[in-house]
């Protein structure tokens, strides 16, 4: 009877262990050495010397694409220097106004993500939300010294951006430092703004403590994984949230990046025009160039960019949030 007991209790761990993936003939998972952000290289970006009234806290969207690990290690130096070319690309709109800190993370590979599943909850996603939760929190005690900052992000960037935003921004300290949020390529829904009171969208072009998002697409485009249903949307021509169209007139500038090198291809004046399609939630545009290359993303969901075809209207933007923030502070 003894012996009996011993061999259930040994079946009822195996099935446990199995469960879990550490049966016996399990493999130890991967996961790449974990970033310490009081180290210069867990950072993409940390000025020496800051000399600007501002700073930007900037994540960076998803280029690892590999399947082992499932997440990316930064210490791999073809990624670091991709994301090098990025704060150019992406953070360079905020970087001439701002103070430009930018973490390296241990992101999640395209390959493990579901996207009909809640990613904040995918335990690989999280491996990288964490690294950039405690990034901020050494941004915050040794780096920030008291400066108002943006927030800002793109694609994976911005999901981690809104968990962030989720858990950490009821706090009315951090609240009052907030210029803005600028949660690009991902979706603020409407369940967001009802669940998470504290977070606040823009409706013009200088309210302060805001979150701005969009998602571009051309004119009936479907099944882009990053627009969820109520996503809100505003103008970056326009700086409005209504449906009224905004000729390519007031397109200050496209720029377009060789994103990984951060080298400027082309900048084009006058580019597209947008609007606001509030059934979708997207920023609806058709772009003259009927050859762009789009990536993995279905026909028409222009996601890859969200940055370049709006560049100087949002690098004008970020200049008008700062001046009106300091001038009410």
């Amino acid at each position: 009877m003894k012996n009996l007991r011993y061999a259930i209790l040994f079946s009822l761990l195996t099935l446990c262990l199995a469960a879990t993936g550490w049966a016996a003939d399990a493999k130890p998972e991967c996961i790449p050495p974990c970033p310490d952000y009081a180290k210069a290289e867990a950072w993409a970006s940390n000025p020496a010397t800051p000399d600007k009234p501002v700073d930007v806290f900037y994540v960076y969207p998803t280029i690892y694409p590999g399947t082992s690990p499932n997440n990316m290690d930064i210490f791999d130096k073809e990624l670091r220097s991709a994301v090098q070319g990025l704060l150019k690309a992406q953070a360079g709109v905020y970087s001439g106004s701002a103070n430009l800190y930018a973490p390296y993370y241990r992101q999640v590979s395209f390959a493990c993500l579901d996207p009909k599943q809640d990613m904040t909850i995918n335990r690989y996603f999280r491996i990288g939300a964490d690294d950039v939760h405690r990034a901020f929190d050494y941004y915050l005690n040794f780096l920030n010294r008291g400066r108002p900052f943006i927030l800002a992000s793109h694609s994976q960037g911005s999901v981690v951006m809104l968990d962030l935003l989720r858990s950490r921004f009821k706090d009315p300290a951090l609240q009052e430092k907030l210029v803005a949020a600028y949660v690009i390529g991902y979706s603020v829904t409407d369940e967001d703004l009802k669940k998470y009171p504290w977070i606040k969208t823009a409706k013009r072009a200088d309210d302060t403590g805001v979150v701005i998002a969009w998602n571009t697409q051309a004119p009936g485009a479907t099944g882009s994984p990053v627009l969820r249903p109520g996503a809100y949307c505003i103008n970056p021509l326009t700086w409005t949230t209504d449906e009224t169209p905004a000729d390519k007139s007031l397109n200050l500038g496209a720029v377009f990046f060789d994103d990984f090198k951060g080298k400027v291809l082309r900048e084009v004046p006058h580019y597209t025009g947008a609007r606001v399609d509030k059934k979708t939630g997207a920023l609806v545009t058709t772009p003259p160039d009927k050859d762009l290359k789009i990536g993995h993303f279905p026909p028409g969901v222009l996601h890859k960019f969200d940055y370049a075809f709006w560049y100087r209207n949002l690098e004008q933007n970020v200049r008008t949030r700062i001046r009106a923030y300091l001038e009410n502070h």
